[in-house]
């Protein structure tokens, strides 16, 4: 092996597992750092806790006497908790999240100090806004812009530091984070709801939706991880020759966890509980070295900033365990990638989950009511659903392996397509007789009330009904949740709004309320027929099928980006109050910035690590095999050339896969160059994706090939083999 190399192996043999001290029950520790209502019932006065319990379930302003009497108990709280200083913890458009601390300390006098937080520095912050991505919204030299406290999701301290949840705006008052757009989505959609819910159920005061989110990510020893600038710089390997073995048994999956595995996942589960993050599930992924864990549903916007937090925290808690976390969606070739599965729903304050099947007729009708509006809302909408999870990163994974394609459809089962289609059947256009609405009812009635297992999962579906939630898993590893929460959500708030006019005008003309309803989600199912579909969405023959059906196939982010300019796009959110025409054109910007940079990225990386690592490594090889051929010369005489036979062929595919490579590589950088002149951000992306981004692949062929013939002792980097299969 390299030096690098042989350091890095032996630095992981030499590993074990780091034993972290943990006594008592798990559920003794959980929210234990998190500033919530319980805890506030505890140090606040009984006026300002009602007021912060009613900001927080309805959204209402707090006065600023108030704000100051939350600050000071969270300030006491915090500092009961060891903490030095505070953050408006928020969510920029670079898809992390961001902080700025100070410290509690304030000198008074000479000598003397006092902890000092009041209700101005927990309501609003100035952090510079021209540093973030903001999609032309603000110039270089327009620094101002403000964080501003949310106080539906609870503050926390995490390694001395009290966090507090805020929004991001720019100085003009437009969104530059992903959560102010989820929050306004968020209250559409509950909006929306409770309109339909009330001719169901008058007691419906609030709608919430709710998130659960499973997220997978690779463990990385960090030896390996430090040995490979590739996963290093770009989250992925460019290069790595397949090993022997890779998933092909599914012996990892569901499998017995690595003792050193399990220690990490101990150790960053508690810090996780103490966080407030129910995390409950963990096990093996199908790739090797690859692994899940995933919570307990959670109001939307909690849960976002959950998966967030716990995105910071594997990391964190990895490094202790010699670990690298890897969330890129694609890190390993011929492996499965990472996605974090989004499953989402509905629920009423009458504790109704509105879309888990009902016990009678009644709430069974509730239910096909807001299944039925779901599947529409995604028929009208696929093209915004597909760019919301759109990314260089995502690019990657979507259709390979277990992860869904890019064409966008909704599978819901066999009994359901059964339910749906007798409905689409048997509702009369007419006036329903007493008869009528009678067997309708029967129909209705017979839905079960768990359909978990009545119908098969379909792991090729992008947006899959799953007994009492929908699961979009088309949503990659490295995504702010919230990005595809926003668009899901604004979309089902403006189809329930357009059912809820639909309907009263109905009823106006003198049809009964039940009659209403199942005449408009009849007229709704047909219109949404084409986004179903039940079979294998790798197939070729669904391809062709959903051109038929006039779905579309956007298996690119250049491609799906297209989206947020077109004028239904725009109205829709606006309309909605969501994003604003120059909000949503300056995130679908910023969208192409990432992308082009990312591949930018991987480009230069793979120049650099091709010329300096690689074509040094083979010439290397070359020079041993000419004087080795220059040696069998003089011992063999004129048996010289059949005695030399292998090693002249190895120097002609090395030669020739390494002239190949080189000028696969010079190539793309010209192609970068003409690229990077290109003013229009869209055709520039575009330029990157067709004549920069191709040459990825035929480039990592040619170096495929050529750490097969070097000498192992040679080659530079870790090889696939070692860095999945030692632990």
């Amino acid at each position: 092996m390299s030096t690098v190399r042989k350091q890095a192996y032996q630095d992981v043999l030499h590993r074990v597992p780091k034993q972290i001290e943990q006594s008592g029950k798990i559920s003794k520790v959980f929210g234990e750092n998190v500033f919530h209502l319980e805890v506030m019932r505890e140090y606040l006065p009984d006026e300002a806790y009602k007021s912060i319990k009613e900001a927080s379930s309805k959204g209402t302003r707090i006065e600023r006497r108030v704000a100051d009497q939350v600050a000071s108990a969270m300030k006491e709280w915090a500092l009961d908790k060891g903490a030095t200083h505070y953050t408006h913890w928020f969510q920029p458009l670079t898809g992390a999240t961001a902080e700025k601390h100070d410290a509690f300390f304030k000198p008074v006098s000479p000598g003397h100090a006092i902890e000092q937080f009041s209700g101005e520095l927990l309501v609003q912050q100035e952090p510079d806004a021209s540093s973030f991505p903001n999609g032309g919204i603000r110039n270089t030299f327009e620094a101002r812009g403000y964080t501003a406290w949310d106080p539906s999701s609870p503050a926390f301290v995490i390694a001395n530091t009290l966090c507090i949840p805020t929004i991001f705006i720019a100085y003009t008052g437009e969104a530059l984070d992903y959560k102010m757009p989820l929050l306004k989505a968020l209250n559409a959609v509950e909006n929306a709801s409770i309109a339909v819910c009330k001719y169901f159920d008058k007691n419906v005061t609030s709608v919430s939706a709710t998130l659960g989110w499973e997220q997978e990510y690779f463990l990385v020893d960090k030896a390996f991880y430090n040995a490979r600038p590739d996963l290093m710089m770009t989250g992925r390997v460019l290069f790595g020759h397949a090993p022997a073995k890779g998933q092909q048994l599914d012996d990892h999956y569901f499998g017995s966890i690595p003792e050193r595995a399990t220690a990490f996942m101990r150790d960053f589960e508690r810090e996780a509980i103490r966080l407030g993050i129910p995390v409950t599930t963990r096990h093996n992924e199908v790739a090797p070295n690859q692994f899940e864990c995933a919570p307990i549903f959670e109001e939307c916007n909690l849960a976002n900033d959950h998966n967030l937090l716990l995105m910071d925290l594997l990391e964190k808690v990895a490094r202790k365990h010699d670990y690298r976390i890897v969330l890129h969606e694609k890190p390993f070739p011929g492996l499965n990638g990472s996605g974090k599965h989004n499953n989402w729903s509905l629920a009423t304050d009458t504790g109704v989950n509105l879309l888990a099947p009902g016990k009678n007729p009644k709430s069974n009708l509730q239910f096909l009511t807001f299944f039925v509006n779901t599947i529409k809302a995604i028929h009208d909408n696929a093209d915004l659903l597909r760019a919301s999870i759109a990314s260089a990163t995502n690019d990657y994974r979507l259709g390979g392996h277990e992860a869904p394609p890019a064409i966008i459809s909704a599978f819901i089962g066999s009994q359901l397509t059964k339910v749906l289609d007798d409905l689409e059947e048997n509702i009369k256009a007419g006036k329903m007789t007493p008869k009528d609405k009678t067997e309708l009812k029967l129909n209705i009635g017979k839905i079960p009330q768990i359909l978990l297992d009545n119908t098969d999962r379909n792991r090729t579906s992008p947006f899959a009904f799953t007994g009492n939630k929908f699961e979009f898993r088309a949503v990659g590893s490295l995504a702010n949740c919230a990005q595809s929460m926003i668009v899901l959500n604004t979309i089902m708030a403006n189809q329930l709004e357009i059912f809820k006019k639909d309907v009263d005008t109905r009823i106006k003309k003198g049809d009964g309320k039940d009659e209403a309803i199942l005449k408009e989600l009849q007229k709704l199912i047909k219109e949404s027929k084409n986004i179903r579909f039940e079979g294998n969405g790798y197939s070729e023959e669904w391809v062709k099928e959903a051109k038929k059906r006039g779905l579309k196939n956007l298996k690119d982010t250049p491609s799906a980006l297209k989206v947020w300019e077109e004028k239904r796009s725009i109205d829709l959110f606006e309309k909605m109050n969501v994003f604003t025409k120059r909000e949503l054109l300056a995130r679908q910007e910023i969208e192409y910035e990432k992308y082009i940079m990312r591949v930018q990225i991987e480009s230069r990386l793979i120049g650099d690590l091709t010329q300096n690592h690689v074509i040094p490594a083979v010439v290397n090889y070359q020079n041993k095999l000419i004087k080795n051929i220059e040696g069998l010369n003089n011992l063999l005489g004129k048996n010289a050339e059949a005695g030399t036979k292998e090693q002249r062929y190895i120097l002609q595919k090395l030669s020739s896969h390494m002239n190949d490579m080189q000028a696969h590589a010079i190539e793309m950088l010209e192609c970068r160059k003409k690229a990077n002149a290109i003013e229009d951000i869209a055709k520039k992306s575009v330029a990157y994706r067709d004549t920069v981004k191709v040459h990825f692949d035929k480039i990592a062929y040619h170096c495929d090939k050529l750490e097969v013939f070097v000498d192992d002792e040679l080659w530079p980097f870790p090889k696939l083999r070692e860095m999945l299969f030692t632990s």
